[in-house]
């Protein structure tokens, strides 16, 4: 009988600051170009995204600011770079019509989170606007007023 390979978890990491920072007007997803001790170490959970942007660089992206820690057991004949920086994969006419709005209209390309799919790493970017401080505050009476409302109901429920 063959064993089965257990499944990875879906998400490596997701970008909580940015969704505090940001409105999402649209999410992409888009594959990385990344090195075989960086994929090692996704496996292991040692990504960070918080302080992660997307720029444009010659027509293609660019993930600047995605840390990913290198294993101790990482091989001796590389140096791994933990903040290098990583293209990403789209397609062409997604790519332009993604750097016309970033162009035009004010808006940023910011990571959300990282996942697998189909056993291959993939970024999930957000065509985003930045928020003004009183919308951050507005944000954080929302979640004050979700949290009071489940803590309400489970106190019902016993």
């Amino acid at each position: 009988m063959a064993t089965k390979k257990p499944a990875l978890p879906a998400r490596i990491a997701d970008n909580k600051k940015a969704a505090y920072n940001y409105f999402f007007e649209e999410k992409f997803e888009a594959g990385m170009v990344l090195q075989g001790w960086e994929v090692k170490a996704a496996r292991e959970g040692k990504v960070q995204l918080t302080d992660g942007y997307v720029v444009v660089r010659d027509g293609e992206l660019f993930v600047i600011g995605c840390q990913i820690n290198p294993l101790h057991t990482a091989s001796s004949h590389i140096s791994p770079d933990a903040v290098r920086t990583k293209k990403l994969l789209m397609k062409k006419d997604d790519i332009k019509r993604l750097i016309g709005k970033v162009e035009q209209k004010g808006y940023t390309l910011v990571p959300v989170n990282l996942h697998w799919k189909n056993g291959k790493i993939k970024c999930e970017i957000a065509l985003a606007k930045g928020k003004a401080e009183h919308d951050k505050r507005d944000t954080i009476k929302d979640r004050e007023g979700k949290r009071e409302v489940e803590r309400a109901m489970k106190s019902r429920s016993r």
